[in-house]
């Protein structure tokens, strides 16, 4: 499994700046028909490899730190805090998260549930105690803790169109954003809303002189 994030800032500068730059480079590799790119992520075009080889764009926030972590250091923040508590050692922590995910854990720490964080192998009431205590407020997961205990739902990034495609393969091309977005809304007029992202690049090149 590989997957990749970039990220950025600000939004505008995600989509501006930082994105077209990898759309540039897809264009421009050989074996560009191995990927497919989107207004907000390149994934593998072969059937079933879309969700496990792939880049996404997420622009950073304070409720989303994964843009910054990446995808691959799911877990490891747990991993690190249960370290840095007097007591719990690498298997000790291990044990920990054995029998609670990362979120688990949180909700754990936030239900003040001493007898979950004790199910682990090695951990008696004590270091349960300790631990639960010390991570209080700790930032275990990459999202909120809601009140009844489980990590705030994240919010569903808007789906990629058509429109917006065109318009990110077109910047990735070196046309400013304002010019790419108007021609590809102008192709999008004349060939209606079903037209293909192809369809509406080769129209919006058309319309450039390119």
């Amino acid at each position: 499994m590989t997957k990749i994030v970039v990220t950025a800032g600000t939004g505008t500068q995600l989509r501006t700046k930082t994105w077209p730059e990898l759309a540039k480079w897809h264009a421009l590799s050989v074996n560009k028909d191995w990927f497919t790119y989107t207004a907000t992520s390149l994934h593998s075009s072969r059937p079933g490899r879309d969700r496990t080889w792939r880049v996404d764009a997420i622009t950073w926030s304070e409720n989303n730190t994964e843009a910054i972590a990446g995808l691959h250091n799911k877990g490891r923040r747990a991993f690190v805090l249960l370290q840095a508590i007097q007591g719990v050692g690498p298997k000790a922590a291990m044990a920990v998260l054995d029998v609670l995910s990362p979120a688990e854990l949180a909700s754990a720490v936030a239900r003040e549930d001493k007898a979950a964080v004790g199910r682990a192998q090695g951990v008696g009431p004590k270091l349960a105690l300790r631990i639960v205590t010390e991570l209080k407020d700790k930032p275990i997961t990459d999202g909120p803790i809601l009140a009844g205990g489980g990590p705030a739902p994240m919010s569903a990034p808007p789906k990629p169109t058509a429109v917006g495609d065109a318009v990110a393969a077109l910047m990735g091309l070196g046309v400013a954003e304002v010019n790419a977005r108007r021609v590809v809304e102008h192709a999008a007029g004349h060939l209606g809303e079903e037209a293909s992202v192809q369809a509406l690049i080769k129209a919006g090149l058309q319309e450039l002189g390119r």
